[in-house]
């Protein structure tokens, strides 16, 4: 291709990039994907990518002269020179999300979108679970793995979309039928330079929202709604009106009823939530806030959790040998993440560790010292975890396990049986990436997945 002729740049030839490429390419646009590493997932893009007029370069990204817009990845950071050198020639940055908006034709699937600190993924698909029940032909997209640009080309009824900080710091005019923010908690602060700017991109899903729902027991939730005024709150408390909420053993709505002062109308049990935890719960009823605001009958909410099969590494339970609980939640990978999932159980033998990306634990352990009966530590960041647990839980017995090999997690857990005592829980929770020492959290979780299944057989 030939440089001059570059309208559109896609940054990155990920899975959102490649899906961009494709939907500007197959529109009539002229593509150039600029991509630093050439590997052989690279090439074999590539090689799909070529027969549709597209271009990839490989190399230092430069800045095509003849560039009208920028597409990129959610991976760049807003500082990438390709970045700030299309800022600087007046080209216009979006992402994938952004793209997919307004690539939408007329009459396309509304959206409702959510984001959050933790718990995305599994209200996406809470979401998507309850508007299938409703009978809605519908999809959960975006950072949940399918890319958005992709399905908007579909006839769907309606979208579930999550949305990464990284997605909504270049989604501009984004305008989901209703937008919830789950929580926000310290997390990619070295990606997005300060909390304040995190929170800021995470405030974004709500700019243009017909309906804002918000985390009533969250005060960034709370706080960046509040100058909307179409709110909807959802609470682990017994909900206001024009809330949803926890009474007695039932979620309730009292936000999308007749008479909200007056009523509230029973959405489902507290049994229906599973895999069962506070923070698993309040995800339910973010979905259900969506689902309602979209007009999802109750009965479709309730036999949608009823038929909705968690992810794996949330919160699992692998065994229980000798009356100990043994839970896989490796997808913590931060501290608010592990925060939730301590609160879960009484008694716990702590699994922890691995890299922090400079996030504070302090809290974290002062929170749950009443609970943990040991911990085990392990990965590139458990001395921070150590001197944490010295300050604020002095008492708790702490066994450090050092090294890369594979047989870490055997020692791990077999340290953390040893702790352990008829009625606690054993909990992989470790508020920290997996990067350090495995291919990814879900790698994470099935070493201790055999770990355990070995000790169960010894």
């Amino acid at each position: 291709m030939d440089a001059q002729a570059v309208s559109v740049v896609v940054a990155g030839l990920g899975i959102s990039g490649a899906a961009a490429a494709r939907a500007l390419a197959r529109g009539g646009e002229r593509v150039v994907v600029l991509e630093a590493a050439e590997g052989e997932r690279q090439r074999a893009v590539a090689a799909e990518l070529a027969p549709l007029g597209v271009e990839v370069r490989f190399g230092e990204p430069a800045l095509p002269e003849r560039a009208e817009i920028v597409v990129t990845s959610p991976g760049w950071r807003p500082g990438h020179p390709l970045l700030t050198a299309a800022a600087r020639a007046g080209v216009e940055v979006i992402g994938e999300v952004e793209l997919a908006w307004r690539l939408r034709g007329e009459g396309s699937a509304p959206w409702l979108a959510l984001t959050g600190t933790n718990g995305k993924t599994t209200a996406v698909r809470m979401l998507a679970s309850m508007l299938s029940a409703a009978g809605r032909k519908a999809l959960a997209v975006g950072n949940v793995g399918v890319p958005i640009v992709e399905a908007v080309a579909e006839p769907y009824d309606v979208l579930a979309v999550e949305l990464s900080s990284f997605q909504l710091h270049w989604s501009s005019s984004i305008a989901p039928l209703a937008a919830a923010v789950l929580n926000v908690a310290p997390d990619h602060i070295d990606w997005h330079g300060s909390m304040e700017e995190y929170a800021a991109a995470k405030a974004r899903i709500f700019a243009n929202a017909g309906v804002v729902v918000y985390n009533a027991d969250d005060e960034w939730s709370t706080r960046l709604a509040a100058p909307y005024g179409s709110r909807v709150g959802f609470t682990l408390g017994v909900p206001r009106p024009g809330q949803l909420g926890v009474v007695e053993d039932l979620l309730v709505d009292r936000a999308f009823t007749p008479d909200p002062v007056a009523s509230a109308e029973e959405l489902c049990e507290l049994a229906d939530v599973r895999p069962f935890a506070p923070h698993n719960v309040a995800n339910a009823l973010a979905a259900a806030a969506l689902a309602r605001a979209y007009g999802v009958p109750p009965e479709a909410v309730r036999r949608g959790l009823a038929e909705f099969t968690p992810d794996p590494h949330r919160i699992a339970h692998v065994a229980t040998i000798g009356e100990v609980d043994y839970v896989d939640d490796s997808k913590a990978t931060n501290p608010h993440a592990a925060a939730a999932s301590l609160a879960a159980y009484p008694s716990v033998v702590w699994i922890a560790g691995g890299q922090l990306k400079g996030a504070d634990v302090d809290d974290l352990v002062r929170r749950a010292a009443p609970r943990l009966r040991g911990a085990v530590l392990l990965g590139t960041d458990r001395e921070t975890i150590r001197r944490a647990l010295a300050r604020h839980a002095a008492n708790v017995p702490v066994v450090d396990v050092p090294g890369q090999d594979t047989g870490v997690m055997d020692r791990v857990v077999a340290e953390a049986a040893r702790l352990a005592s008829p009625g606690d829980t054993v909990l992989l929770a470790p508020a920290g990436a997996s990067l350090d020492m495995f291919a990814s959290y879900g790698a994470r979780g099935d070493a201790f997945a055999r770990a355990v299944q070995r000790l169960a057989e010894s």
